[in-house]
Parts: C-alpha cells; sequence; structure tokens
C-alpha cells in the first residue's frame, strides 16, 4: 500500500474550491507530527492558512514559482517552519532541513492517501511571507504546501530507471 502511494502521488498545482474536511487535515497533521527528528527533539511547527485573503498575500509574494496560483486557489495553505536551536549541526550541515524534509514528506503522503492533493513549494523569499504569517525572526519558514481536492491530476513525468542512480560500494560502481 505504501509502494503505491510513491507510484500514484503527483504535485498537484489545480484544486477545487471545496472545503477540506478537519478529520483530513487532522490527519495530515498528524502525519508530520509522528515523523522522526534529530534526536527527537520535534523542531518543527505548522500553520494552517484557511484564510483567502492571508493565501492570496503569501501567493503574491511568490512571483515566478508554478506553485503561485495554486497556493491562493487551495481552501488550505501549510507553511512548515523549524526552531533550527530544537535540531542538530554538525560537520556544515543544518539538520532542521532534514527534519522538515521528513515530516512535510509525511503530510504529502497522507493527504494523497486522503484524496488531496499537495504541492511542495520551496522556492520563495522568506524575509516577505514571515510578517504575513507572523513567524518570529529565530523561526525559519523552510517550506509550503497548498492543501485541497485535485481538480487536476497531472501526467506521470516518469522517473530515472534503478540502473542510473545506484551504485555498489563505491560511488560510480555498477
Amino acid at each position: 500500500m505504501v509502494m503505491r502511494l510513491f507510484e500514484e502521488r503527483r504535485s498537484i498545482r489545480k484544486y477545487e474550491e471545496r472545503p477540506v474536511e478537519e478529520e483530513k487535515l487532522r490527519a495530515v497533521l498528524e502525519a508530520g507530527r509522528l515523523a522522526p527528528s534529530w534526536a527527537n527533539l520535534q523542531c518543527w511547527s505548522f500553520i494552517v492558512v484557511k484564510d483567502p485573503a492571508a493565501r492570496q498575500a503569501v501567493s503574491e509574494k511568490l512571483e515566478k514559482n508554478p506553485a503561485q496560483k495554486a497556493v491562493a486557489q487551495a481552501p488550505v495553505l501549510i507553511a512548515v517552519c523549524a526552531d533550527p536551536s530544537k535540531s542538530g549541526h554538525h560537520d556544515g550541515m543544518d539538520y532542521y532541513l532534514v527534519d522538515i524534509g521528513i515530516t512535510l514528506e509525511h503530510m504529502v503522503l497522507e493527504a494523497w492517501n486522503q484524496g488531496l492533493g499537495t504541492c511542495w513549494v520551496g522556492l520563495f523569499n522568506e524575509a516577505e511571507i514571515k510578517p504575513i504569517l507572523g513567524i518570529p525572526d529565530d523561526i525559519r519558514l523552510v517550506a509550503l504546501t497548498p492543501l485541497g481536492y485535485p481538480a487536476k491530476y497531472p501526467d506521470d513525468r516518469g522517473r530515472k530507471p534503478l540502473e542510473e542512480i545506484v551504485f555498489y560500494e563505491r560511488y560510480g560502481q555498477l
């Protein structure tokens, strides 16, 4: 069943107008809450934005982003934030980004499981969006995702075969 979710999930950029039921929204948020994190510190927080004016204001800051219209159109926008002080930093790598990647992927897959669509949005100017959502300076806005019922399902864009991306024992060794 999980592999089917991996195979079928698509990024959705067109949404129906109907609202997302609270129990489905809660299931998506719960999936994010259950994700693993650095030392189980759970550095994340989620902002659920249903207000059309707020979603529109965020959308206007996403110039040249293919998901710009989706953010305004979807009935829900989830902003995924991180407190970097509640995650690890090692060898020049900030692990809050990994933590957020895992939690958002949990949410994206549960959304699909609930019959909902999402689209991972990572290309934005954080400084322009944080004031709209009241995000404090010490908290990072890492990702956004619109959430709603898909109005259109994109075709499969394909994936590289394993033979192109898997090496054994050493990089480049087939």
